[in-house]
């Protein structure tokens, strides 16, 4: 299965696609340059098949075999510690934003778990691996910017202390969309003595001010805000 899936991906790469692809993920080399979309199609192949013996097999010395694995585990239709136990061998190999950020978005049923996925994500927001944290953080701005947990969010996101450059970009997009969805809570932990570092806090009000959903008056008392 393996040596098919490695060929298939093959004759789906582009040379010209690949370059461009290469360019935005810069800290790795192993791009072949296949589309996403044409992942997320073999990975909803791979889904609706023989999925655990593809999962147990699976080869990562290219960034798409990676990506392919992610998207697998997103389309899986089983038991919900089933699909946690698939996910929790995932992450320790993920290195790079692409991946990570991608794996997140996929992982839907987390909508209809909130519970048991909160508690889940919780070892890897106290983990000291980048892309671990970057993990939880990325999950928290996709599933939990709502009333009932954004205080744990921002509670959990001021908590974080990481050096890595993805783990502070990181934070300051899921404050940012705290702010966008929450205004009110997020502006308030904003102006209390968080504890963020002023990288991190000022790049998330970078990203507030870009947004198309804060007005211009709203913008200026942001940037009004960045730490010297």
């Amino acid at each position: 299965m393996e040596k098919t899936i490695k060929n298939r991906l093959f004759e789906l790469a582009e040379p010209e696609y690949q370059k461009f692809a290469a360019a935005l993920i810069p800290n790795i080399d192993n791009v072949l340059g296949v589309r996403l979309p044409e992942v997320r199609k073999l990975a909803l192949r791979i889904a609706k098949g023989d999925w655990r013996s593809y999962l147990k097999q699976a080869e990562d010395e290219y960034f798409e075999e990676v990506m392919l694995q992610g998207m697998v585990i997103g389309y899986l239709q089983t038991d919900i510690e089933e699909i946690l136990d698939a996910i929790a061998a995932f992450v320790p190999k993920i290195n790079n934003w692409s991946v990570c950020d991608s794996f997140c978005i996929g992982l839907k049923f987390t909508k209809t778990n909130k519970i048991r996925v909160w508690s889940f994500l919780q070892s890897y927001l106290l983990s000291e691996q980048e892309y671990e944290i970057r993990f939880g953080v990325v999950m928290l701005l996709d599933y939990y910017v709502e009333e009932e947990y954004i205080g744990r969010v921002l509670q959990r996101l001021d908590a974080i202390k990481h050096n890595g450059y993805y783990v502070k970009m990181a934070v300051a997009w899921a404050i940012s969309i705290c702010y966008v969805l929450l205004p009110e809570p997020t502006m308030a932990y904003l102006t209390s003595r968080t504890s963020l570092d002023d990288f991190t806090y000022n790049k998330a009000l970078q990203k507030i001010t870009e947004s198309t959903r804060v007005d211009q008056s709203t913008k200026q008392r942001i940037r009004s805000m960045k730490r010297k």
